[in-house]
């Protein structure tokens, strides 16, 4: 970027751009870097996640459970149908396993809606009624809300943490397999010194368009990302808030979260809560550990573009707030960093969007923006860097698919695949920017005129979206997009490689409104699942908890394929007739087993 800005010396503006390049860098690189190392692991490893997670190489899957886990679901206005449905299939499957009594669920409500708690009330009365004497159900609603999630939390910990030896988190969206819950509790119940033990969350098979396209790019890039992270994090690990197996103990001595002095949009209670109680419990002393394996740990993504920027902006405001807590005292330093790359995952949509505006003045009037790019050489090898860092994850884990006959079956054959790969990326490039004038007028929103975001229920179900509602939302970046287009045909001078590398910028807020609305449309949806686009191996063959939950996307699979087993609905009495969830044997055995063979 030096090389390509120096050419005549520096301007003002290239000292701009320069300083936004900076600020957006270091998320890259480490972005990037995740992805090379999770690639070598995948590649050269016989078990990845054994590699940057030891411990979990010494459970075998027969160890007694005998600890008490509470499994802790906490809702806001949810829908109960689908809390029930996903808390009743976890359950029948611990005890399909033998030890639904070491496990006790805690339904965690902070529900302020009238029709809503109705409904919470007699559906976990009768999970309660159904589940006696199997696994025990207690049903709790606060009336008053301080500390939000962590604050009902904190509100368990008080009332009952002093009962059980761990703690699963979960949101109202998550599900887990019990094979996947068992071999977490045996891993805490073998290594002491385990404070959190966080899954790698997937996404559920999906009828939304949106969230197939944008779920099929999270497992293309999340696993060698993980890998990557976990590799250079070790002890250090994160924790995403859900998902997660929590030694009660050390949480609730160590992991108290402090209300933020001032009055200010970052003061008071901490929204971002997750990835601070995982510093907090690495400085008493306890590991924070991923289990990078792709079994069993699932969750709902949005539905739709504007339910997506509503919870980003929501970690937005939670991730700023850790900038007053980066000199919390005793603190290790991967800790440390972890919070100050929050912080910049955020910082950088405005120095992104300060660096295209800046540019983009200096095509529409160049006399009062001097900038003079050395394009032909520096520029081209920067693009072509950047672009390649950026979207390294996926591709480091699209080749690892592509390399794997099972894998590559599992996600629809390698044309497949690749197709969908392509769609995805262009779909990424236009959300890109889209996300980042959101983010943007956010953080101005909070900083400059502080006002904070609310905390409500998401949406979780597909739906169309109505034109009023989208264009209400959305028409900043279409403006934005106008503008962009028109710089461009403004009669500024550029080659076809120039306005290749601008248009991606534009066209997604450009043509934000009807990408939105396609895009939730469910028919859509169900269009690309029946042609197999973004295909998730889950879709090619449920797992038995998957199957539980009568996805509408499975039913449609089952039916193109005759009603096909693999995707048929599962009843309660057919969960607990299933039997035990076996769990997978650690790598080093299936490995010798193979060689015996």
């Amino acid at each position: 970027m030096f090389a390509t800005l120096s050419k005549g010396g520096f301007s003002i503006p290239e000292y701009i751009l320069l300083a936004c390049f900076l600020t957006t860098l270091p998320w890259t690189a480490i972005g990037f870097w995740n992805a090379v190392i999770g690639f070598v692991l995948m590649r050269l490893s016989s078990d990845p996640a054994g590699h940057v997670f030891p411990a979990s190489r010494e459970i075998t899957g027969s160890e007694k459970i005998n600890t008490s886990t509470a499994i802790a679901m906490c809702i806001r206005n949810e829908d109960v149908s689908q809390v029930y449905r996903n808390l009743n299939a976890m359950m029948a499957r611990l005890v399909a396993s033998g030890v639904g009594k070491q496990f006790h669920v805690y339904v965690l409500s902070d529900s302020f809606e009238d029709d809503i708690i109705r409904d919470e009330e007699v559906e976990f009365a009768r999970l309660k009624r159904i589940w006696q004497g199997q696994i025990d159900v207690t049903y709790r609603r606060r009336d008053e809300n301080p500390g939000f999630k962590a604050g009902n939390i904190q509100d368990f910990c008080e009332r009952w943490g002093h009962c059980h030896d761990f703690m699963l988190t979960l949101d109202a969206d998550s599900v887990m397999a019990a094979s996947t819950v068992l071999r977490m509790v045996r891993l805490m119940q073998k290594n002491g010194n385990l404070g959190i033990v966080q899954s790698l969350v997937v996404g559920l098979p999906s009828d939304s368009a949106f969230t197939r396209v944008f779920q099929f790019g999270m497992r293309m890039g999340m696993k060698s990302y993980t890998l990557g992270s976990a590799w250079w994090q070790a002890d250090c690990g994160p924790y995403w808030g859900h998902n997660a197996l929590i030694r009660m103990k050390p949480f609730m001595e160590h992991c108290h979260l402090p209300k933020l002095s001032g009055t200010g949009p970052l003061s008071g209670w901490i929204l971002s809560h997750d990835q601070v109680e995982a510093v907090f419990m690495r400085r008493a002393g306890f590991e924070c550990r991923v289990l990078a394996e792709e079994l069993g740990s699932y969750e709902e993504n949005p539905p739709h573009i504007l339910e997506f920027i509503r919870r980003d902006l929501r970690w937005c405001h939670g991730n700023m707030q850790y900038f007053k807590l980066l000199r919390e005292p005793g603190l290790k330093f991967t800790s440390r960093l972890q919070l100050v790359l929050a912080i910049m995952m955020f910082i950088g949509s405005p120095a992104w969007m300060l660096f295209v505006l800046v540019a983009t003045g200096a095509l529409i009037a160049p006399e009062y923006v001097p900038i003079e790019m050395q394009v032909i050489g520096p520029g081209y090898a920067l693009f072509g860097t950047i672009m390649t860092m950026i979207f390294a994850p996926k591709i480091a884990s699209v080749l690892d698919v592509l390399l794997r006959k099972d894998l590559r079956r599992s996600f629809g054959g390698g044309i497949a695949v690749i197709f969908s790969a392509i769609l995805e990326i262009a779909f990424s490039m236009m959300l890109a920017p889209i996300m980042a004038i959101a983010n943007t007028i956010f953080l101005f929103k909070l900083f400059v005129l502080g006002k904070p975001k609310a905390w409500n229920a998401q949406a979780r179900q597909a739906e169309a979206l109505p034109f009023v509602t989208t264009f209400q939302h959305l028409w900043p970046q279409m403006v934005f997009g106008m503008m962009g287009i028109g710089a461009i045909a403004s009669g500024v001078k550029l080659d076809w490689v120039g306005i290749a590398m601008c248009l991606p910028v534009f066209v997604g807020p450009l043509l934000v409104i009807p990408f939105a609305i396609s895009s939730s449309h469910p028919e859509i949806g169900k269009i690309a699942a029946r042609l197999g686009l973004w295909q998730l191996p889950e879709e090619q063959n449920a797992p038995v908890i998957v199957r539980a939950l009568n996805l509408p996307v499975l039913e449609l699979k089952g039916a193109s394929k005759g009603a096909d087993e693999r995707f048929s609905p599962l009843s309660t009495d057919d969960l607990l007739d299933l039997g035990a969830d076996l769990e997978p044997a650690p790598a080093s055995t299936r490995v010798s087993k193979r060689i015996a063979a």
